[in-house]
């Protein structure tokens, strides 16, 4: 008879053995599917974390420029970047904020003379500017200024400098040069508040926290069209490990040592970090699971073979192979491998969303959490490797027997 259909009748014959391999069957391939939900969860939010998180790199060099600034933000390593010019200009039609305190000596510092009232800070994502992106300053109403209004006469304003001249959004408000020569007027899109405070001595009017505007690049460039070099440019990249190649192209373009590179990755390990953990536990508990699967179905497929010597000797007396008698077990194991997959993605629905709520939100958002067929094929081929492990090992006992011992001590 052929050993497939023997091991049919066998699995029929043996009703209650074969649901109890069938019950560790269906714990392991759940274990297993909520492993790897778990690892697949992990992962998307771990890519989104690297997308909306990331690592803030800033560079700071004598010969960053605009044009150096575009280069490296076009790198691939690059998901967003910002570079700031710096520069002060003067007002029209608006009181600049002065200090309160008295001015010593009745004059300011020589190098403050020539300065304008307000202090002009061109950008090209204001997000990225880390006060904005950890918190320290807030958008109270309109928006930031972004890669879209490259083109755009707009500005963003401190809730100070609004409150005094009774800004709101959609005001214009004129800026001037510092020398007086150009005038650009622009339209308040946003108006922020900076939680530093005034200082505690008098400083001039460009130094105060609430009278610095937030204009693109392009337009503070009119403005000064003699100043090229940027006081920093900060490039978003998603992760540590990609810093450290950035770096190097920053390096090729600016030398060795004509450069500061500062990474900020706190926000990515205090997000991200933990993430990778719990996908690295996930990856580990999977291959646990197996190997104690394999080894508690060995030992029961060797029990099996104990109780069914009689069997096996009859099948070796009249003439069957010895390997067909271990096809014929691994045959019945993985027969029952396949229906414990399927009650597996059926079971293992229930709980994955509430261990992966456990796990993993508060972190990025709430995990997705969805059984696909990629899951189910990798379960199914561990399932079918512990089949064949938990075989092949008792298997070596079968190799060894011989009917007439067997047969003689069945008398």
């Amino acid at each position: 008879m052929n050993f497939v259909k023997r091991a049919g009748r066998s699995l029929r014959a043996r009703k209650s053995k074969t649901a109890v391999v069938l019950g560790i069957f269906v714990v392991i391939s759940t274990l297993q599917l909520g492993g790897f939900l778990l690892q697949g969860t992990a992962a998307r939010q771990e890519a989104d974390a690297q997308r909306d998180i990331g690592v803030d790199v800033t560079v700071q060099s004598s010969g960053l420029t605009s044009e150096v600034a575009d280069r490296i933000g076009a790198s691939p390593l690059v998901s967003r970047y910002n570079p700031l010019l710096v520069l002060t200009a003067g007002a029209q039609g608006l009181k600049p904020l002065e200090s309160e305190l008295p001015q010593p000596g009745g004059k300011g510092d020589d190098e403050d003379k020539g300065k304008g009232p307000l202090a002009v800070n061109g950008v090209k994502d204001s997000g990225l500017l880390l006060p904005f992106s950890y918190g320290s300053n807030k958008i109270l109403t309109g928006r930031a200024i972004t890669s879209a209004d490259a083109g755009r006469k707009v500005a963003m304003v401190e809730q100070r400098l609004a409150k005094k001249n009774g800004l709101k959004l959609g005001d214009t408000i004129g800026v001037k040069s510092a020398d007086g020569q150009r005038t650009l007027q622009t339209k308040i899109v946003g108006i922020y508040q900076d939680a530093m405070p005034g200082p505690a001595q008098w400083e001039h009017p460009s130094k105060l926290p609430g009278n610095v505007l937030y204009v693109p690049v392009a337009t503070a460039r009119e403005l000064s069209p003699g100043t090229r070099h940027l006081a920093e440019a900060v490039f978003k990249v998603g992760s540590p490990e990609l810093a450290k190649q950035l770096h190097d192209e920053v390096e090729k373009l600016l030398g060795a040592e004509s450069f500061e590179f500062r990474v900020n990755d706190k926000a990515y390990n205090d997000q991200v970090r933990p993430i990778q953990q719990v996908g690295a536990f996930a990856g580990l508990i999977v291959w646990l699971i197996a190997l104690a699967g394999a080894l508690i179905l060995a030992l029961i497929v060797a029990l099996q073979i104990r109780e069914r010597r009689d069997e096996l000797g009859m099948l070796l007396a009249m003439g069957e192979k010895k390997w067909k008698l271990i096809a014929q077990h691994t045959a019945e194991v993985a027969a029952i491998a396949v229906p414990a997959v399927l009650l597996a993605a059926v079971i293992g629905q229930v709980p994955a969303p509430f261990v992966g709520e456990a796990l993993l939100s508060g972190r990025t958002g709430a995990p997705r959490m969805t059984v696909g067929l990629a899951d189910l094929g990798k379960v199914a081929g561990i399932g079918l490797g512990i089949s064949v492990v938990a075989t092949a090992l008792p298997g070596i006992g079968v190799l060894r027997l011989h009917p007439r011992s067997i047969l003689a001590s069945g008398e």
